[in-house]
């Protein structure tokens, strides 16, 4: 069951390993969700502008400034954001937010995403998938995942849409903390590619295969515990 928010601890963040250390265990290739998650919660990214990321720190949720009246796009993997944020310097992207989130809402959000593009290995035609869309509010894209220095990999990032109802519970139910993520991001931004520590990812386990099918994942055996990538 979905329970209100927690206060935010300033301050708080998702433990932190050597980029070097995670690079190397990380699929090459392939659809993977790379994410920040424990028994109960996952980690998604957004970027905000200082009104709407202070609001959110200090209630715990998002709302104040911040609109639910348009799509509003997560990313559970950290480097995709510092990628489409650049690093926190872009205009209304300089404060970096993690998002700590119940797993039951997010594999729910996961069961329910339909493709930005029609894809036909998914549907057979594309009124399926226009169909398919229009009985949801969420939407899911995959494009190259980025190195820390801005450069494309072969490996693809997931990045999920939310409007509507799907949009309200996500500000208003599954957020358990929302974490501050300006000092990762600022010591991150110029660090040396050896010295880079970055939030503890690993591939995101999907139980149910007809969701993995669609999403069309790239799932590993197994998932690289998180006590095996020292910090």
């Amino acid at each position: 069951m979905l329970h209100p928010p927690l206060p935010t601890v300033e301050g708080r963040e998702p433990p932190l390993a050597r980029h070097e250390d995670q690079v190397a265990r990380w699929p090459a290739e392939g659809r993977v969700i790379l994410a920040s998650f424990d028994a109960e919660t996952v980690v998604v990214y957004q970027a905000y502008r200082e009104e709407i990321a202070a609001w959110a720190l200090a209630h715990g949720r998002f709302g104040g400034p911040w609109s639910r009246d348009r799509m509003s796009w997560v990313k559970p993997g950290f480097l995709w954001m510092m990628y489409r944020s650049g690093w926190g310097t872009k205009h209304d992207q300089e404060r970096v937010l993690g998002v700590r989130l119940e797993r039951a809402f997010f594999d729910d959000v996961l069961a329910r995403a339909v493709p930005t593009g029609f894809d036909p290995a998914v549907y057979p035609d594309r009124e399926s998938w226009q169909a398919a869309g229009s009985a949801t509010d969420v939407r899911v894209q995959w494009d190259p995942d980025h190195a820390p220095d801005g450069s494309p990999v072969a490996r693809r990032a997931i990045q999920l849409g939310l409007r509507g109802a799907t949009l309200g519970r996500y500000a208003d139910q599954a957020i358990v903390a929302i974490h501050p993520m300006d000092a990762v991001v600022a010591r991150g931004r110029d660090a040396a590619p050896d010295a880079l520590v970055t939030p503890l990812e690993r591939p995101y386990p999907v139980a149910d295969a007809a969701v993995r099918r669609r999403l069309r994942l790239d799932v590993p055996a197994e998932t690289v515990p998180a006590e095996e990538i020292a910090p």
